[in-house]
């Protein structure tokens, strides 16, 4: 049977996320929504390719995005900003056809590198892999109760402690972006990290009204712990989450995840996924203890002869200095120069 790849256009939005939801390892980040939220929000060229037999049908999806910079280089990701993506196919051989378009796709491009994120090793013997992240997942129990009993005494008592102040919590929309951009903003500065354009934030929950929430919770009044939700089928996932540093002193943070998890499984939801992590780290050790376990990553990166996969790692200690700097710039400024920085690191 002949393939045919191609680039996915608006009038074949409909069929392509019609192939894609029969897949169970299909992330909601291979659909077609996607493509206006990154390409109009981060100004980003989406490229978006798939197999077409010669009967006319799908048989092969690879979304991909392609960044570039003066300081970065250029590449393409399938996916970027999100831990997820890769592709999905009928078969090995379509993958391949895939692979080999979009490779020499980048050789035409004179891209720096291609990186395909996945979670299992097919590609592991082919390709420059990056093992180094994994993605916490916790299996929910039936209920809330069954939550506090899993986690332990010590925990439960943190969880208590900002109940004992002035709190409250909220699950919403766009009627809750502001505050939690608020609080976003101001936890990305103090970790020396590049945000996100508010636009970007807006664009999702535009364009995932069903599967897209925020929670925000309050103390005194005041925005202070917030996170970004998204559904996939029975899975909840919080791609992005912040809390104020000095609303750490009554474990507000515990209070946040504690009511996202009991909110999830009143949501029928029966796994969340707290998002990847660096074996042993901070962020690893505060998921493991509410009992999530890791999930391996693979990256996959497809390096043209001649160059180098770059370090953007924010633990690369050429970033050091950079980070420091950014640590002390006034928040407005911040807001200003982030999303021009942040729309180019995957």
């Amino acid at each position: 049977m002949t393939v045919v790849v191609k680039k996915l256009t608006p009038e074949g939005y409909a069929q392509w996320d019609k192939y894609v939801v029969q897949f169970d390892n299909a992330s909601i980040y291979h659909q077609s929504r996607w493509i206006s939220v990154i390409s109009e929000a981060l100004k980003q060229n989406c490229i978006f390719l798939y197999a077409e037999n010669s009967a006319g049908n799908i048989c092969g999806v690879f979304p991909l995005v392609e960044l570039k910079s003066l300081a970065f280089g250029r590449f393409m990701v399938s996916m970027p900003y999100f831990n997820y993506g890769g592709i999905l196919s009928d078969n090995e051989e379509i993958r391949d056809v895939l692979l080999q378009e979009a490779t020499a796709m980048g050789e035409a491009h004179n891209i720096d590198y291609l990186q395909i994120r996945e979670t299992d090793d097919s590609l592991i013997d082919r390709f420059v892999t990056k093992t180094d992240k994994v993605n916490m997942i916790l299996q929910l129990p039936e209920s809330a109760e069954a939550l506090g009993k899993s986690i332990g005494s010590k925990r439960r008592s943190q969880v208590k402690r900002p109940q004992r102040e002035n709190v409250r919590v909220e699950f919403g929309g766009v009627n809750l972006l502001d505050d939690f951009y608020h609080v976003f903003c101001i936890n990305m500065r103090d970790l020396g990290t590049p945000v996100y354009s508010r636009s970007f934030f807006l664009s999702i929950l535009q364009s995932f009204q069903e599967e897209a929430q925020l929670c925000v919770v309050y103390w005194d009044d005041k925005p202070v712990s917030t996170g970004f939700l998204i559904r996939h089928k029975d899975q909840m996932e919080i791609p992005w989450a912040s809390t104020l540093r000095y609303a750490n002193r009554i474990s507000i943070n515990m209070y946040l995840y504690w009511e996202i998890l009991s909110w999830s499984i009143e949501q029928g939801c029966k796994s969340f996924d707290f998002g990847r992590s660096t074996i042993d780290a901070g962020t690893y050790k505060f998921k493991k203890q509410w009992g999530a376990q890791p999930q391996q990553c693979y990256w996959y990166n497809w390096v043209p002869e001649g160059k180098e996969l770059p370090n953007l790692s924010p633990s690369n200690s050429k970033f050091d200095l950079a980070i420091k700097i950014w640590q002390k710039l006034p928040l407005w400024l911040t807001k200003v120069i982030g999303p021009k920085l942040v729309r180019n690191l995957p």
